[in-house]
Order: structure tokens, then sequence, then C-alpha cells
């Protein structure tokens, strides 16, 4: 693997910059997940699979542009709002609908959309993890049919991207469901969306199929539809990858990236990650979660605990060249990474000292004890994820070397989903796909976003000074201000250990040689796959065959 990356360099080029997107129109192409999507609406997803199904089903009022900037709009491109006008105090913002724009039934999109999706949002009973993402929004009024205006609590640099966030949904189907009930309705399994692709059936756990939408008013897809195909065990998925059953699967397996760059059929390229894993600690008790966790409460222990994870020899002997230790809650690509900032070290004596002032003493059987308890928890992993499963095995070794017991619970990703966002767990080695705003840092670990004002932060990370300095990195206007709080506010979360940062990965795709595609967007490939066509003269025979209705 040490010589792979020049070769996916090269191949990078060969595959995304050297063809155009203009094949002819139809064909199929079939993506490879090991997971289902948790849901389909975009307010209620928490899970990446989810997150594209969702994208593909409903447009946004506008989205980022290629240069992946999300401060102000000069990059923003018009989807459902044709266009938009700024108040002279920069407190709010007129969106004009697109008039052509219309829902999957054929009715036209209109500003009570708009109203309802920033109402869904809003309503805690939802738990939407877009709630910190658009904390900026003070309120959401229709002005006539096709006007809306978005008013702000306050100016700030990402004030344009927080308004991308309430995705429109239709009022018509879903504005009558009460509060609460959303999640479990009939419209939450089979949305009606205002996206370039629809819903045509989603069978659970096995696939999920969207077809072109023809007379959309961005353009018809060159696509006919696009199936997912959910493969849990990796293995089948890379052998189907490989026979040309599946066209695409983002991100490889690292273990699987030296053999299918040989593959003649397949284009296997390299582009920047926003993808970074960790071992999250629960600060409550998955029990009863109004108490303190036994021991994740303890910061010292957390500190304590990182210290005798030898991240380093972990990224290596897992991945070699093909991640990087994590710096963070933060990727290298997000413009606002920090490298320079003071990580935990790797330090297995000071581990032990650590552990041995704050009152946990060895026993007999090398596990420590503390007022008769053990210094033993569980690990939640997802049985999708060999590097998780293999950096699980790698942590229980190290922390038994300074007395620490460590289970691992290998899940099934739907239960490990489940017990992640209802906080059953001891500590879980989670993963996350960011985006280019630093934004996503209070969607994660900002206690606004513990479960009842959304969901994502389910490990209960509370920090009055986190919070403070994140609020006022993504307030302030002045760049170098803006950077110097978020600093202070990974430096903090850094030294309060609420996870150990594992990896971050250096992203590799595979993407059938058939496949013309446009420029590969790192942070959302699948927003442009309404651009993919099929080269003619490579079409297999499922190709031809129409979407089905």
């Amino acid at each position: 693997m040490r010589r792979l990356f020049p070769l996916l360099a090269l191949v990078a080029v060969l595959a995304c910059g050297s063809e155009s997107a203009g094949g002819a129109r139809g064909g199929t192409v079939i993506i490879g997940t090991p997971a289902d999507a948790d849901a389909l609406l975009m307010p209620l997803v928490d899970g990446v699979q989810g997150r594209i199904v969702s994208e593909l089903l409903f447009d946004r009022l506008a989205d980022i542009g290629p240069s992946l900037n999300t401060v102000g709009d000069v990059d923003y491109q018009p989807r459902l709002a044709q266009r938009w006008t700024w108040s002279g105090d920069s407190l709010a913002i007129v969106f004009a609908l697109h008039p052509e724009a219309r829902w999957h039934d054929g009715r036209p999109v209109r500003a009570a959309d708009v109203v309802l999706g920033f109402t869904v949002i809003r309503d805690s009973a939802n738990g939407s993890p877009l709630n910190a993402a658009t904390a900026l929004i003070a309120g959401v009024t229709a002005i006539d049919s096709l006007a809306v205006e978005m008013r702000f609590t306050r100016r700030a640099p990402e004030q344009f991207h927080a308004a991308t966030q309430v995705v429109p949904l239709p009022a018509h189907l879903l504005g009558a469901i009460p509060s609460g009930g959303l999640r479990t309705s009939e419209a939450a399994s089979a949305p009606v969306g205002s996206g370039r692709f629809k819903l045509v059936r989603w069978e659970r756990g096995a696939r999920l199929e969207l077809a072109a939408v023809p007379d959309h008013y961005r353009g018809r897809p060159k696509l006919d539809r696009v199936l997912f195909s959910i493969t849990p065990e990796i293995a089948t998925g890379m052998a189907r990858l490989k026979a040309g059953e599946i066209d695409v699967w983002d991100p490889l397996p690292p273990a699987e990236i030296a053999d299918l760059v040989q593959q003649p059929t397949l284009r296997v390229f390299s582009s920047p990650s926003f993808d970074y894993s960790f071992l999250a600690f629960n600060a409550r008790d998955p029990k009863v979660p109004t108490r303190p966790h036994p021991l994740f409460a303890d910061r010292t222990l957390r500190r304590a605990l990182t210290l005798a994870v030898d991240r380093g020899t972990l990224v290596k002997a897992i991945f070699d060249t093909l991640a990087l230790p994590a710096l963070g809650p933060m990727v290298r690509s997000q413009a606002t990474a920090d490298t320079t900032l003071r990580q935990i070290p790797f330090d297995r004596a000071a581990a032990a000292a650590l552990l041995d002032s704050a009152g946990w003493v060895r026993g007999a059987d090398g596990v420590r004890r503390k007022g008769g308890r053990r210094l033993a928890f569980t690990v939640n992993v997802p049985s999708t994820s060999r590097s998780r499963e293999r950096a699980a095995v790698l942590i229980q070794e190290q922390l038994r070397e300074v007395g620490v017991a460590m289970e691992i619970e290998r899940m099934d990703f739907a239960v490990f989903l489940a017990a992640q966002t209802s906080s059953r767990f001891d500590a879980i080695v989670g993963g996350t796909r960011t985006t280019p705003s630093p934004g996503g840092l209070r969607g994660s670990w900002a206690s606004a976003a513990i479960p009842g004002g959304g969901t994502q932060n389910a490990w209960h990370y509370e920090s009055a000074a986190f919070d403070s300095a994140v609020a006022a990195g993504l307030g302030a206007m002045d760049p170098v201000e803006s950077k110097a709080h978020l600093r202070r506010a990974y430096q903090t979360i850094i030294d309060d250990a609420p996870a150990i940062w594992l990896f971050e990965l250096k992203n590799v795709s595979a993407v059938h040689a058939r496949i013309v595609l446009p420029p590969w967007r790192p942070d959302a490939w699948w927003s442009t796959l309404g651009d993919w066509s099929i080269e003619p003269s490579k079409r297999l025979p499922r190709d031809a065959t129409p979407a089905t209705p």
C-alpha cells in the first residue's frame, strides 16, 4: 500500500479530469453501501446514507458551489430559490422561489413549504439534527406564494449557509401531521420530494430505488434510475463491485484498495476527505440518563484513557498510509482545521500515574478498582466497519496494559445506530462525514445538540467554554478573529477528552469505468448524480431497463 497513492493520484486525474459529462442519456447506476438509510426526510436524517438519499429526493433553496466556501453567498448556486435579496441590515433574506418547481406529485413548491421545513426543524418532538445548524434563524415567513423571508438573530459569516439548511417540505402532505408524528408517518417512509430523482421503492435493509424526474425544473437527469444496494457484508460488496454488479462504492475499505485499483472495469481515485472516526465516551448513565456516567463524567479518567492509546501505531497498523491520526472533531480539508493544536500524547506511564493518583488501584486480576467498582466498560462497534472493529481490538489491548477492561460489542448497523441515537451505550466507536462548514462542530458536539434539542451529540458532551468559543467563532465577521475563537474551541474539546480522536481517512472511491463523471465533489459526491451519464459503447444490459413506474 505504500506505493498506492501516487498511482491513485494519477487515476484521479484520468477519471475526473480528462472526460466531459456529455454522455448519452439513460441507464442505471447501482451504488453499493453497507448500511440502509435511517430516514428519508432531511430534517430527520442522522446517518450518511440517509443524507445521500434525502439530498437526491429534496432540493435545497440553494447549494454550495465548487469552491466549498460557506462564508457569504457568492459561490452558492440557485436551486428552489431562483434568486434572493438581503435586507439593508443583513438580518433578513427574501428568497424568490422558482415558479416552475414542482413536488413529485405535480403540486407547485410554494412559500408555505419553506415555512413548514423550518417548523419541522424547530419542533423539539422531531429531534432534528438540523436544529443546531439553523440556530441563527429567528423565523421564516411567507410574503406571498413565491416569496419567503428568513430572519436572523444576528449577523454572521455563515448566515446564508444556515438558510440553506432549511429544506422545503410539502405542506399539502405533511402540514396536518401532529407534532411528534412525522418520524413514524407514512410520508416519512414514502416521501414526495422536489429533487431531480423521485422515490420508486424502499425495501428496508435490501435496496432503495430512485427514478429520474422527466420534467424537472432544473432539467431531466441523464440517468434513468439510481439503485442503492444495501450489502452489509463488505466481502460480498467488494466481490459484486469487481463483477460489475455494483457501480459505485465510497469510501472503499482500505484493505481492498490495492486489489481494486488493478481492476480494468473500475476507476479508483482519491479525493479530499470529510470523514473522521472517534471513540466517544457517554457522559451520562445509559440506564438513567439524568445521572452522570459512573466512569466517564470524570474528565481525569477520560484523559488517562486517551493517554493510554497509541493512535499513531493504531492508524499505521490498520491503514498504513491511507489514514492519518484525527486532529479532533474536524478534518484537514476544512479551512478552519488547525494542525498545530496541542494533542493529548500517547504516554502509557503518564496514563498509569494519572489512574493511580485518581484512586484506581490494580486488583489481583490486573483490572483496576476504586470503591468496589472495576474499571470496566463496553464499547459498541458497527459490524459493517472492519476498520472500526480493528481499532476497537487494538484499543482493547492497549487499555489492558494500564489495567482497564474494555469489552467489545459488535452490532448490526441498524442496531448500532439505534443505540447511538438513543444514547444506550457506555462508549462507541463512531464516525461522521462532516461538511466544509465548521458549523458541523456545533451540530455534533455542542450542548444544544444533546438529545432533546437534537440527536447528534448522543455522547452528552457539555462545556460552556466550548459552546461560547464555537458561537464566537461562527459569529465573528473577521476571518482571523473567527479562526482564533474556533482554535480555542478545538483546544477546549481536545483537552476535555470527551472522545479519543482516532483517524481521518484519505478518501478513496471506486466508480465503474463506463460512467462519465462531472467534477467530483469530495464533500458530497452524490450531489452531481443528475449529471452522471453512461458511455454508450460500454452499456450493460441493465442500462436498457427503464425506471420502474
